[in-house]
């Protein structure tokens, strides 16, 4: 009762999840967000899709066993696309099944022209995305036409994605003919699929911008989180061999090798403008 009354009590969800509370609302999430309208010099050659890999879970069960009403931050899955598609390149949009694209609606940016602009143009896709079996069946063999492969953040990003064999089938596929790999936040779960079936971690030694583990086990005492987290995201990779770039929620960004990455939602435009760049460096 006291939690509510100071509003860092996490807010109940119809389906018994909980989203953040009043209190975590108002310090971490905007209306409008920083994004920059880049103009860049667009790219118009044979590589100009991004494959786009998006969850399609939405609650994540904590320690506790409470339901965190997640899914991908809309602001860390729209920002860097806006850049993508300023410097000419489009989208394929995939969930590992086929099933929609979940966000996490509570942190859409409701006064961002920009965010709400593409949002509403990438609808037909985000609600009938390709299955990753449809996309390893049918364009594997056209890696050719693609650019990159996009894994946004959100925590839902580590609901289903990094124990999905298909995702690592793609990041190795991205890495064997050369295409980046860009992600930010939690995203950088996605990275974990690499080492199923007892193959050694692909981005071992590899610098990257990553959510921090320390920040993720205060948000409850806000009640962002209702609980906390079921396992440790920036322990994890560290353990396998990554070299971690931050150790705050901020704006780092980082690029290695074909890996580009980003350490929290603040970190959105810098790696939208870092992954523009960069791709269009690489396919001049």
């Amino acid at each position: 009762m006291l939690k509510k009354i100071l509003g860092i009590a996490p807010q109940l969800e119809p389906d018994g999840s909980y989203k953040p509370s009043k209190l975590a609302l108002k310090l971490g999430t905007v209306s409008k967000t920083d994004y920059q309208n880049t103009t860049y010099p667009k790219y118009t050659g044979k590589r100009s899709k991004i494959l786009v890999i998006f969850t399609e879970e939405k609650n994540m069960i904590m320690k506790n066993g409470k339901a965190f009403s997640t899914g991908n931050h809309p602001i860390e899955a729209l920002l860097p696309m806006l850049h993508l598609q300023n410097a000419g390149f489009d989208f394929e949009i995939a969930t590992p099944t086929g099933k929609p694209v979940v966000f996490e609606m509570w942190a859409f940016p409701n006064e961002d022209e920009y965010v709400s602009k593409i949002f509403k143009q990438l609808q037909p896709q985000l609600q009938k995305p390709l299955s990753l079996t449809d996309f390893i069946n049918n364009s594997f063999t056209k890696s050719e036409n693609y650019a990159a492969v996009f894994i946004p953040g959100g925590h839902g990003a580590m609901i289903g994605i990094p124990e999905n064999e298909n995702v690592g089938k793609i990041l190795h596929w991205a890495n064997e003919n050369e295409l980046f790999t860009v992600t930010l936040c939690h995203g950088p779960g996605s990275l974990l699929s690499t080492t199923l079936n007892g193959e050694k971690f692909l981005y071992e030694g590899y610098k990257m911008a990553v959510f921090p583990d320390s920040v993720d086990k205060q948000t409850p005492l806000i009640g962002y989180l209702p609980g906390h987290m079921p396992w440790g995201l920036s322990e994890k990779l560290k353990n396998l061999g990554a070299i971690l770039m931050n150790t705050k929620s901020d704006t780092t960004v980082c690029a290695d090798r074909k890996l580009i990455t980003g350490a929290s939602p603040l970190a959105s435009n810098e790696l939208g403008k870092l992954a523009a760049l960069t791709i269009l460096k690489e396919l001049k």
